[in-house]
């Protein structure tokens, strides 16, 4: 198949757990292993990802890249973001409510939603999910990933 938003071929999303690049010289090299030029634009997302510690959505990255690359469009963020999330740099949580954020975790972790304020936590416990992934195979579905999202009320809204 070929994927029209990014111009090439479609690749799988990466399901091994490997560490995601920690500099531009890690990211250059991942991207040439596919085939994939290390562009000033994903160069410059990489860098942003770095720094963030946190979900972050791809308006909040384009206010920042706007910044080093003038005429940077929302459409090249998010294929820069779908094109990470393929190499495992980043994973896409939806926040509930048309909210989609991107996890600069790239480990396998779960997460906590709260549905007043849309805060997304990580949530560090260790589940066993290829029950979930084999059930789903077993159906027809092709499985990438399995992950547990709760969704409630955070500490914050709890105590309002």
């Amino acid at each position: 198949m070929y994927d029209v938003l990014l111009g090439r071929p479609e690749m799988t999303p990466q399901t091994d757990h490997h560490t995601p690049p920690r500099d531009d010289a890690e990211l250059a090299q991942l991207l040439r292993d596919r085939g994939l030029r290390a562009t000033s634009q994903r160069v410059v997302m990489h860098r942003l990802l770095r720094d963030h510690a946190r979900h972050v959505s791809a308006e909040e990255l384009l206010s920042e890249a706007s910044e080093r690359l003038p005429g940077v469009s929302l459409p090249t963020v998010y294929a820069t973001l779908e094109l990470f999330e393929q190499l495992g740099v980043v994973r896409r949580v939806n926040g509930g409510g048309g909210t989609l954020l991107w996890d600069t975790r790239g480990d396998a972790h779960h997460h906590m939603i709260c549905r007043r304020c849309g805060r997304i936590e990580d949530m560090e416990v260790p589940l066993d999910l290829e029950r979930a992934s084999r059930s789903a195979a077993r159906s027809g579905f092709e499985p990438d990933r399995a992950e547990v999202v709760v969704s409630g009320l955070c500490a914050d809204c709890a105590a309002e």
